[in-house]
Order: C-alpha cells, then sequence, then structure tokens
C-alpha cells in the first residue's frame, strides 16, 4: 500500500494491453487496479507507475498519496460500481483531511441500460440493482467532469443520470483513433480479412464462422486470420481444418497484432448483445481502423452511426449468415485503400482527446 508516484491516478479494475500502450500517450498518471485482463503484456509496463492491490489497498493509498487528480471508472459500470465508490470517497475525504480539492473525472461509453426493469427477477437481483442504483448516483453527483466516448453514451447518460450530473461538465469526444505509427509500414493484402479478440459468442465469432464460406465462394481467394483466444478456440480451429486460407492466431504479441492489422483490409466484429453485455466501441474496431482496415461490424457498438456514415459495414444484430456473407464480401470487393480509411480519422486519437479536456487545468 504504498504512495503512487504521481499526484493524478487512473483507478480501474482491470488493465490489459491496449490501456498500457495508451498510458505512454497520455499525460503522466499512476494506475491503480485490481486484476490484468488476458492480453495483459508485461513488456509495455516500463516506464508507467502500477500499482496493483484490492479496494481497500486501494482506498488507502489514495488516502496516502495527495492525489490532485482522479480518474475513475463511469458511474453505470456496475460491476465495479463498489470500487468506484470506495475511490471517490478515499479521494475526498482525503482531500478535506489535507483542506485542499481534488478534480475526479471519468470517461463513459456504457450505451446499455443496465437498470432496465427486470420484472421476473428473484428478490436477491432486485436488492444487488437497488443497491447499485444508489452507488450510480452517489459516484455520479461526485464527478466533476465526464467525457463521453459515443453520442449513444451521453444520450443514455443524460437520461438516467442527468440530474445527478447537472452540476458536472460534461462534453462528447468521439472514440476515434487517429492513425497508428506503424499503419503504413508494410504493403497490404486486398484479400486479407481478420477477426481480432475475444474467441467468444458475444464478439460474433459463431456469425463469422458460419459466414465465411459463402464468403469463399463468392471470393476464392478471400483469406481470414482468426486472432486472439477463448472458450471457443475449437470452433476456430475447426473452421480453419475445414476451410483453406484460414489461420488462427492464439495469444499474440502485440507486435504480432499490430502486423497482422498492417496486412489485414478488412476487420470483423460482429458484437452480439447478451442479457448482461453490450458492446460499447470495440477495442478491435479502433484498432482495426488505426490500421486503414474496413469495419464490418454490427450495430451493437457505439460507433455504429458513424462507421456507417463513413464507407464501413454495419449489419443488424442477428443478421442472417448471407447478410454477413455479403457484407463482408462486399468491404473486400471495394478494396477501399488503407489512405482513404486513415484520411477519415482525428489527427489526435479521441481518448487522448477526451484525456486532455477532463484534465485541462483551471476552473469550468
Amino acid at each position: 500500500m504504498r504512495k503512487t508516484r504521481h499526484r493524478r491516478a487512473r483507478v480501474y479494475d482491470s488493465v490489459r494491453s491496449a490501456h498500457l500502450e495508451r498510458a505512454h500517450a497520455l499525460a503522466p498518471a499512476s494506475v491503480l487496479h485490481r486484476r490484468w485482463r488476458y492480453d495483459f503484456d508485461p513488456a509495455l509496463t516500463t516506464g508507467l507507475d502500477l500499482v496493483r492491490g484490492g479496494t481497500l489497498s486501494m482506498a488507502v493509498t489514495i488516502a496516502r498519496s495527495g492525489l490532485l487528480a482522479v480518474e475513475v471508472n463511469e458511474p453505470l459500470l456496475r460491476h465495479v460500481l463498489w470500487r468506484t465508490a470506495v475511490a471517490v470517497t478515499a479521494a475526498r475525504l482525503a482531500a478535506r483531511v489535507r483542506r485542499s480539492e481534488v478534480l475526479i473525472v471519468s470517461y463513459a461509453i456504457e450505451n446499455r441500460d443496465n437498470y432496465a426493469p427486470e420484472p421476473t427477477a428473484r428478490l436477491r437481483r432486485r436488492v444487488r440493482t437497488r443497491v447499485d442504483w444508489v452507488l450510480s448516483r452517489y459516484t455520479a453527483r461526485q464527478l466533476d467532469r465526464i467525457a463521453y466516448g459515443t453520442s449513444a453514451s451521453a444520450e443514455l447518460y443524460a437520461s438516467l443520470l442527468g440530474t445527478e450530473l447537472a452540476t458536472c461538465s460534461s462534453t462528447v469526444v468521439p472514440a476515434l483513433p487517429a492513425a497508428c505509427t506503424c499503419a503504413a509500414a508494410e504493403e497490404r493484402d486486398a484479400d486479407q480479412v481478420v477477426f481480432v479478440g475475444a474467441f467468444s459468442a458475444r464478439k460474433g465469432l459463431a456469425e463469422l464462422v458460419a459466414a465465411w464460406p459463402e464468403v469463399v465462394r463468392e471470393l476464392p481467394t478471400a483469406r481470414l486470420s482468426l486472432v486472439g483466444q477463448g472458450a471457443m478456440e475449437d470452433l476456430a480451429r475447426e473452421l480453419a481444418e475445414r476451410v483453406p486460407g484460414v489461420d488462427v492466431v492464439v495469444a499474440p504479441a502485440r507486435e504480432e497484432i499490430h502486423r497482422v492489422l498492417r496486412r489485414a483490409t478488412v476487420l470483423v466484429l460482429l458484437s452480439q448483445r447478451t442479457p448482461t453485455w453490450r458492446e460499447q466501441v470495440g477495442l478491435p474496431i479502433v484498432e482495426g481502423m488505426s490500421h486503414g482496415c474496413t469495419v464490418v461490424t454490427t450495430e451493437e457498438t457505439g460507433l455504429a452511426d458513424w462507421l456507417a456514415g463513413h464507407g464501413h459495414e454495419v449489419v443488424a444484430a442477428g443478421a442472417s449468415t448471407a447478410d454477413v456473407a455479403a457484407a463482408i464480401s462486399g468491404a473486400l470487393r471495394r478494396r477501399r485503400s488503407a489512405v482513404s480509411v486513415l484520411a477519415e480519422l482525428p489527427g489526435v486519437d479521441g481518448r487522448l482527446a477526451a484525456d486532455r479536456w477532463l484534465f485541462r487545468p483551471g476552473p469550468d
């Protein structure tokens, strides 16, 4: 339970390699977290101040560190609400003891109403929902600034927590990437499609596996790389054994993921909503665009409207196999250049721009 090296901290539940890469670009801040995600790459921790620990140790670290600014998880992220509520409480109490001020901010991308009525829910679940709702409202009232990564998220927060956020400064900064510095480092393969992410039902792997044979029947030179890991790895390998031109890359290093994205023309992420989850943005979508890939996805992502309006393919959640195959084939046929994809992106990564706004000096 040591002090942080920086006077600014970011409090997360979990961190992954993409968070570490972004942390190097953001203003210096200590990262307080509970666990590492499956794609955590220790090599990316060099130069960062990472403080790992549970909720109690996190609170003690915040109290001891004399922090001037703290970023916490968004108020509608229910599974980490206790940790978030403890973090804002510790930060406020510590500042009061020091007789100073602390800036508390959050970055929000949730686009699913996690408090929608559940008439058939059991008593225990209804009680948990009520407690979480109190914590969400409490956390929202503690925020000084909130930046939304999608307009869908901003609309959701306005409808659910508009009163609690009435005195909180807010802005919408689309969660669009800037071009990756390695985006033009290799020659692109016009027939290459890539899936990057967890091998799971909610990431649409089954829908892609079902549609791919139809894509190949229409475009015999099309190739597919399935990059990731997860419970549905056997399904990915079965497709590779059955259909030529499909390869599976399990748990690759970050360098390999960048290399695959540089070579691909199309990235596919067919996110499917579950009773407890909806794709907020989709990291593979962001990373694919940053390398110049045309994206094929579903309307579940908070970036769906932007993607549909900027030359990418967006299908309905639960779209038929034929519709998914047509979207992938269409994206391949257009042979859209990486240059044209990258030209649509902002000069500054949306998350970095949001961070600059959240921690800008001076009063609101």
